[in-house]
């Protein structure tokens, strides 16, 4: 959009540039002209009289304080000339302006009230800078990069866009999609009903309406979603919409090789309006989250449960620096060796619980595949939030032991000792 506008703008600048080159490079070479005339001519004439001055004085007709009194004068009257040229050439120029640009003028005035013109008729702002039936995957891209306030006022232009142009195929698909980007899900079906209405019963535009309904039922297939998705995969089985839903749902239960089959279909079927980087970067983190599936389960279901016990304390220094302060936040959580940086157990404790003992185990991992017995070394913190919130941040004060592994069974010692830079 930005790009189209730049065009527009530099269409418009050269087409001016080009009405008024000619008057300006006419005035300006005429006045140019005239002033070095003028300017030539008192030059000439100025060293031809002092020529016969200094030729008479030369020859005896005048004595020296006449030869320096003419020349004087002759000086002051070339200056007056010079002076008197510059007066003329600018009110020339003045004149000459004022006079002569009425049909450049004209033909600018022309120029812009006619493309204005065309821009109304052709479409509006509003069109130019909503995406044509974009993939739900580019709809939930383009709601994180926007602000909600934003998703709603978007919301509104289009509504009142619609209000001109109520038959708008595009305009309602639109607003289907913007509105799933602000959580309006009711909307969204509403709108893509009246898309349905006006072209009929696509595969992309079923897809979508499903979607819709999808994220409306917390991300739970309905019977009324599967009728759906069985309408849109009878008209086209390879509709990126509905193959879309159907990889996010598998994933979303952990069935990662289903979820993997739909979006890989995708990929594969070389439609247009599809963001096959980002599918690809779903299908690498599938894979990877197979991955450790498949290494869980690999591993001896006899084989002990990793629990780590640590003693957290924190130095006297620190301890004396923060008691002036309210009570802080502490984060305790293990991540890989390896260098993923998603905790396999994580906890949260306060300040004034210390010194205290507590256990890391895999029920406090994020997800159930990926725990302490899915990694043989770890890298154990205890951070002290000054923000109260995850990550270690500057100012934060810290703990830290490196490669520790998780089938250790003493008791670690984790002292906070250290500021955050």
């Amino acid at each position: 959009m930005i790009t189209l506008l730049i065009l527009i703008i530099t269409f418009l600048l050269l087409m001016l540039i080009i009405i008024w080159r000619p008057f300006f490079r006419t005035i300006n070479s005429k006045q140019t002209a005239d002033n070095i005339l003028r300017d030539q001519t008192n030059v000439q004439l100025y060293q031809e009289h002092k020529s016969e001055i200094e030729q008479d004085f030369a020859q005896g007709a005048i004595d020296d304080e006449n030869y320096q009194y003419l020349l004087t004068e002759l000086d002051k009257s070339f200056l007056q000339d010079m002076t008197a040229n510059e007066k003329i050439a600018a009110k020339e120029k003045h004149s000459k302006n004022t006079l002569s640009p009425l049909w450049p003028i004209f033909i600018t005035l022309f120029v812009l009230v006619f493309s204005i013109a065309l821009y109304q008729k052709q479409g509006s702002y509003l069109k130019l800078t909503q995406s044509q039936q974009q993939a739900p995957q580019q709809a939930q891209q383009s709601s994180v990069g926007s602000s909600e306030q934003q998703a709603l006022a978007q919301v509104q232009q289009i509504k009142k866009a619609l209000e001109k142009t109520p038959d708008d195929s595009s305009l309602w698909y639109d607003l289907g999609q913007t509105s799933i980007s602000t959580g309006d899900f009711n909307g969204a079906v509403k709108a893509f009903d009246q898309v349905i209405k006006l072209e009929g019963k696509k595969p992309e535009l079923l897809g979508a309406k499903a979607q819709a309904l999808y994220y409306g039922n917390g991300q739970k297939i309905s019977k009324q979603v599967q009728k759906l998705i069985d309408q849109a995969l009878a008209l086209d089985p390879l509709d990126p919409s509905t193959n879309v839903l159907l990889g996010m749902d598998n994933f979303i239960q952990q069935k990662y090789e289903q979820a993997i089959h739909y979006w890989q279909i995708i990929v594969d079927s070389g439609h247009n309006n599809v963001n096959v980087e980002a599918l690809t970067g779903a299908i690498t983190e599938a894979r990877n989250r197979l991955a450790m599936t498949i290494n869980t389960r690999s591993v001896d279901a006899n084989a002990p449960t990793p629990k780590l016990t640590l003693n957290i304390t924190i130095s006297a220094k620190f301890k004396q620096l923060l008691a002036q302060s309210e009570d802080k936040i502490i984060f305790v959580y293990a991540t890989p060796a390896d260098g993923r940086r998603m905790p396999l157990a994580a906890m949260k404790i306060k300040l004034s619980d210390l010194p205290i003992t507590i256990s890391l185990t895999n029920s406090q991992a994020m997800s159930p595949q990926f725990n302490l017995s899915s990694a043989k070394k770890v890298h154990l913190y205890a951070i002290v939030s000054q923000q109260g919130t995850p990550g270690i941040k500057s100012g934060d004060y810290k703990a830290e032991l490196n490669n520790i592994a998780v089938n250790t069974t003493k008791t670690l010692a984790l002292v906070i000792n250290q500021r955050v830079p």
